[in-house]
């Protein structure tokens, strides 16, 4: 076999392998891994990226609903300090993922989809009332464009994968609406959450054609759930980070109805004050707060009271942040119905008072944080004194003046209460001493 036919066979193989690596993959290919779809909810929290830290601008919420039929995927977009939301959602066949329905209402645009042997619908434009009827044939099998991303977890993702999805994305300006989305490179990659720690992901490299914008996934080798999405799209750099709103690293079980009778359904009380004193004394009394001595300096009228419910999860949410505070890892938030049986209270005079009505009996915690005003004072050398016997040194020492004055200090206060017996009204001091 002569040089120039090896060379051709080689030549053809390779471009042979490329075509298959990226062959169009359809709906209707068996390629799909089922079984590892996963209904339920996920959150993730909205970035721009500007080179500094990074800016929150809003939230995603991405709902999922999976049976035997169909696989609707449910989306929310809300940016930060505005009321409006944009909600997407898409329907798709269960064994094949063709897709059946979309529809996206949003301020600018609504518009809705069936998906059968051609794409009806209409598409409303709410700045020009322009109302377009969707009427386009098509004979091709594809995905919708905006629910591949939700997929690609249940491909056999391996480093090197590369395939090329076909997508319909409608656009009333387009010409046509198919178009491709490829995945342009997959590679090992890791995660660490600030929550659970490092995971090992698998990091999709995705363009799609369409936009020619370019998507960073970073989906956990084993649950395949999607933990980022870094987006680069019209020089605009943007971030999504799962909130991991399942994260439940407690062992006592909350139980949100027993919980909130322990605050509403008593008929016991507790009354308090909030205040601090000073200690800044001299003489004897230096280092020391004395009764008459050192006035008491209230808490301002409207300061916030804080009391919780002190149950075992509280306590062990308590225990937990602190563990996580001595590692400078981020606190774990309470759910929102544990938040809800939070009660607060506000200092209701110039003297510091306040009370929480309506409690049963039972542990309660409480805590209050206000500014007062405390004297200090800071010692300056400003010369030194030799000292002579005889004529021959013995040493020195410094000559120095001292500063007093005031500055602002914050009272952090928290304080147990026991409630015995339902009726009891229980008095409570908040004080902060230096």
């Amino acid at each position: 076999m002569k040089y120039e036919e090896i060379i051709n066979i080689i030549a053809s193989f390779v471009i042979h392998s490329a075509i298959q690596a990226q062959s169009i993959l359809a709906p209707g290919n068996n390629t799909f891994e089922t079984a590892k779809l996963k209904s339920g909810r996920t959150e993730m929290t909205y970035f721009a990226v500007n080179g500094g830290p990074n800016v929150e601008i809003g939230s995603f919420a991405i709902d999922i609903a999976s049976n035997n039929k169909t696989i609707s995927v449910y989306t929310t977009l809300q940016f930060l300090n505005s009321a409006d939301l944009w909600v997407d959602t898409c329907i798709s066949d269960a064994n094949t993922f063709k897709p059946i329905y979309r529809s996206s209402f949003s301020k600018d645009n609504d518009y809705v989809l069936k998906y059968n042997k051609e794409v009806t619908g209409y598409h409303y434009n709410k700045q020009t009332k322009k109302r377009t009827t969707i009427q386009d044939p098509v004979t091709d099998a594809f995905f919708d464009s905006y629910v591949y991303p939700y997929f690609l977890g249940l491909l056999p993702l391996t480093t090197g994968y590369k395939k090329n999805l076909a997508v319909y994305d409608y656009k009333p300006e387009n010409q046509t609406n198919i178009t491709k989305t490829r995945i342009e490179e997959v590679k090992n990659n890791t995660y660490v959450s600030t929550l659970t720690g490092e995971h090992k992901v698998w990091q999709v490299s995705v363009f799609e054609e369409a936009t020619n914008d370019k998507y960073e996934y970073y989906i956990d080798k084993d649950s395949r759930r999607i933990w980022k999405i870094e987006i680069l799209a019209k020089g605009q750099k943007l971030l999504l980070i799962n909130k991991e709103i399942d994260f439940n690293p407690f062992v006592n079980k909350f139980n949100k109805e027993e919980t909130l009778k322990l605050v509403n359904s008593g008929n016991s009380v507790i009354i308090g004050q909030a205040f601090a004193r000073d200690n800044k004394n001299g003489g004897a009394l230096q280092g020391m707060a004395i009764l008459n001595v050192n006035k008491k300096q209230f808490a301002a009228k409207g300061t916030v009271i804080v009391l919780i419910p002190y149950t075992d999860y509280f306590k062990e949410w308590i225990k937990l942040n602190e563990a996580r505070q001595k590692k400078f890892r981020p606190l774990i938030p309470l759910p929102v119905g544990a938040r809800e049986c939070i009660k607060e209270s506000k200092v209701y005079d110039d003297n510091g008072n306040f009370e929480f009505l309506n409690l049963m009996p039972g542990e309660y915690l409480l805590t209050v944080k206000f500014t007062y005003a405390h004297s200090a004072s800071e010692t300056e050398v400003v010369g030194s004194r030799d000292t002579y016997v005889n004529g021959i040194y013995q040493g020195s020492n410094d000559i120095t003046t001292t500063h007093n004055f005031v500055a602002s200090a914050t009272a952090n206060v928290t304080k147990i209460i026991t409630i015995k017996k339902d009726g009891d009204k229980e008095s409570v001091k908040l004080k902060k001493t230096l």
